[in-house]
């Protein structure tokens, strides 16, 4: 009998797929078309319900993007997670459950469709952090799910205020709803996109495995949000200065806990969440075509970060902490490699891909008007973001070799290796590709030789410091670390909360709380039990009770 393998089935019809969308996406822009295709899913009398697919290169290019990476994710997943066993296949059709309900979302132009996708993609990322089916990762699913249940809150109660707009189609009414309902739909996105104060779940959910952290956690369920602003984008409603400086407070909120960070995935999903902040402020200044170009440019690279971390912990015992990792690169030179170039892309270096989008961002950001505040907050988080960088750099590469035995290392030419390469090399040439597509540098910008320069004087700077960092010694209490290393200590004020809602049912009468528990949880358990227990009886002596029914019956009928 042929044993399929489904992962390499599904990797190679994922990248045509990919190829595909991307060949219709640029042909999309040269015509600047927009398909709808229409399916008319019930009809009855009047009544007709239609089901709606909204093809523009917005949505193609980003579809072919997701694919693209999770193509590769499953390549990469066949070594880290293993083939042939039911949990690998389980975990594989988690994952394409995961892309087509992103899929789903992204190709819909109605916010009912939108809601279903958005949904799968909660209820689904669930189940993918809670793979490994400990308590840590039981936790940290919990925190992602609730999180994003308080999103779902926003989009169904716009979903029913829509209804007095006479239909669900949003792209057609966007210069037409009131302010409030885009209040809802900003709020809703940002819990998908953990902007403060919804930030905790983004590292708590690092407990999954790393491919599924690569793929969900960098490049699709976090950008939903901000996919979907770019979706709902009204200039008159998104030049907001309220939304703009907390996403700008994530972006240093995040960067700075990325510094006071020890574990490497933690590490990297914090700086996923100051990318994040860089996206939304720019969507809340008016650039929403660099917002979508810098969103696409930060999938390639950092699912390569997140993939080749995904290696060193393969290969080092599991081991996540990178004050016990060092040299690395003597051992594993190409993963080494391809890391320190997604760390590159990221910190901005020029004529890498991140360079392009990040750049031309902050260049653009100077003549949308804003204060001195913003302007200098924007530089400062481009310079800490080459400080992590340049922190994790030395204490991974580095650093003496620490603690580990040299056994577990070996660097064969596996398929994560495969994977890695192909995205090292989009990570360099996406962004400048993207670009001249996509008509962005037909902007003329003139600007005074030190504003040009000033992102790249940050950057050293940035540099600079991290290195410093590195050799600091810890002349701090140890609470100072613990205070920028746990986001601020957010999951704390949690339980202060559950406090004071505890003593206030206690404070109360016991009455309550007798009610409380007879038509609870307790009540109903105990009359479950009581339920289950005569339909077992019953099940169990079915003969003997239908004949003496029957015997019943039949001297009543008598």
């Amino acid at each position: 009998m042929l044993k399929l393998n489904f992962y390499l089935y599904w990797f190679f019809y994922l990248m045509f797929m990919s190829l595909l969308m991307f060949s219709f996406g640029l042909i999309f822009i040269y015509y600047d078309c927009t398909l709808m295709i229409e399916w008319q899913v019930f009809c009855f009398n009047s009544v007709s319900i239609f089901y709606v697919l909204v093809l523009d290169w917005i949505s193609i290019i980003f579809c072919s993007v997701v694919m693209f990476i999770s193509s590769l994710v499953i390549l990469y997943s066949m070594n880290y997670i293993g083939i042939g066993t039911y949990s690998s296949n389980r975990f594989l059709f988690i994952l394409l459950m995961f892309i087509f309900s992103m899929i789903l979302m992204v190709i819909s132009p109605n916010l009912l469709s939108i809601m279903l996708g958005w949904d799968g993609l909660g209820l689904v990322s669930y189940c993918l952090v809670i793979y490994y089916s400990s308590m840590k990762s039981y936790l940290a699913g919990l925190i992602t799910c609730l999180t994003n249940r308080l999103g779902d809150i926003g989009l169904l109660i716009s979903i029913c205020w829509l209804m007095s707009y006479g239909s669900w189609h949003f792209i057609y009414y966007n210069s037409f709803y009131s302010n409030m309902v885009f209040v809802l739909v900003i709020v809703s996105c940002f819990t998908k996109s953990a902007q403060i104060p919804f930030s905790c779940w983004l590292p708590a959910a690092m407990a999954a495995p790393t491919p599924v952290s690569s793929l969900v956690h960098s490049s699709t369920l976090v950008t939903a949000g901000v996919y979907l602003l770019i979706r709902f984008y009204n200039k008159l409603n998104f030049n907001n200065h309220y939304f703009l400086f907390i996403s700008m407070l994530t972006m240093m909120f995040s960067s700075i806990c990325a510094i006071y960070e020890f574990d490497l995935k933690k590490i990297i999903a914090l700086s996923t969440l100051s990318q994040l902040g860089l996206m939304m402020s720019s969507l809340f200044m008016g650039m929403m075509d660099l917002s979508f170009f810098h969103l696409l440019t930060h999938a390639m690279f950092k699912s390569l970060l997140f993939l080749c971390s995904g290696i060193f912990i393969f290969y080092m015992n599991d081991n996540q902490d990178i004050r016990v990792m060092g040299s690395v690169c003597v051992f594993m030179p190409l993963t080494t490699a391809c890391f320190n170039i997604s760390s590159l892309t990221l910190c901005g270096i020029p004529f890498l891909s991140g360079f392009y989008s990040k750049d031309f961002l902050v260049e653009l950001m100077s003549f949308s008007l804003m204060n001195l505040i913003t302007v200098f907050l924007f530089y400062f988080s481009l310079g800490l973001t080459a400080c992590y960088s340049f922190r994790l750099f030395f204490y991974s590469m580095i650093y003496n070799y620490k603690l580990m035995s040299y056994n577990f290392y070996s660097s064969s030419m596996s398929l994560m290796k495969l994977s890695i390469t192909i995205l090292t090399l989009l990570s360099i040439s996406f962004g400048g590709m993207l670009m001249w597509m996509m008509n962005f540098n037909l902007v003329f910008i003139i600007l005074p030789f030190y504003i040009k320069m000033l992102p790249l004087i940050f950057v050293m700077m940035g540099i600079w410091i991290g290195v410093e960092i590195c050799n600091l010694n810890y002349f701090f209490k140890l609470n100072y670390y613990l205070f920028n290393g746990y986001m601020w200590f957010m999951y704390g004020y949690s339980i202060f909360m559950y406090n004071f809602f505890y003593k206030l049912s206690l404070s109360s009468s016991f009455q309550v709380s007798s009610w409380g528990e007879y038509y609870g949880g307790s009540g109903v358990s105990f009359y479950l039990l009581k339920t289950s227990n005569s339909l077992q009886l019953y099940s169990s002596n079915n003969l003997k009770l239908f004949l003496i029914s029957f015997f019943l019956w039949f001297i009543y009928l008598l």
